[in-house]
């Protein structure tokens, strides 16, 4: 007995769904599997999170193999991180400069560095102003050869410590 063409096209369609459903289920039992045979491997970066209530701009200092760097600006929202630096940290030392956008202030230190007015990545950290760029104090930290570090940036002083704090992973 011949089988009615709508039934021939049914079954075609529903093993060509199972195919598709099998490939998709397969593909996420790679991915997890992949995820699962690495479970202490961690993500490498420097990362700062705001962890204030206004936007804040960032920038960034470090020694390359060309010589110093800076760069910036990031803009990192109330309450959220941003990753500057993707990958293993190559440094040891890493030099941070921040501006509360909404309220003023900022967060600083006593490593004078080059900054521009918008988005920039200048060679070298001195003769600022001759080379046509600003100068700012940026906050030094020492990574201590760790892969990975997070800085963190408060509205004041916590537990009288200063109100950037960093800490880093292996």
């Amino acid at each position: 007995m011949a089988i009615p063409l709508a039934d021939k096209m049914r079954t075609a369609l529903a093993t060509a769904a199972s195919s598709r459903l099998a490939a998709c289920t397969l593909g996420l039992t790679v991915a997890a599997g992949a995820l699962l045979a690495a479970p202490n491997a961690a993500f490498a970066d420097f990362r700062v999170c705001n962890a204030t209530q206004s936007l804040v701009g960032v920038a960034i200092g470090y020694r390359a193999s060309t010589g110093w760097v800076t760069e910036g600006w990031w803009h990192i929202e109330a309450s959220s991180c941003k990753t500057l630096i993707e990958g293993p940290l190559s440094s040891r030392y890493y030099y941070l400069y921040a501006e509360d956008a909404d309220r003023g202030g900022r967060w600083d230190g006593p490593v004078n560095m080059c900054v521009a007015e918008r988005e920039f990545k200048i060679a070298g950290a001195g003769d600022c102003f001759a080379r046509g760029f600003q100068r700012a104090g940026f906050q030094e930290y020492d990574t201590r050869e760790q892969s990975s570090w997070m800085v963190q940036l408060t509205d004041g002083p916590v537990n009288d410590g200063p109100a950037v704090t960093g800490a880093g992973t292996q």
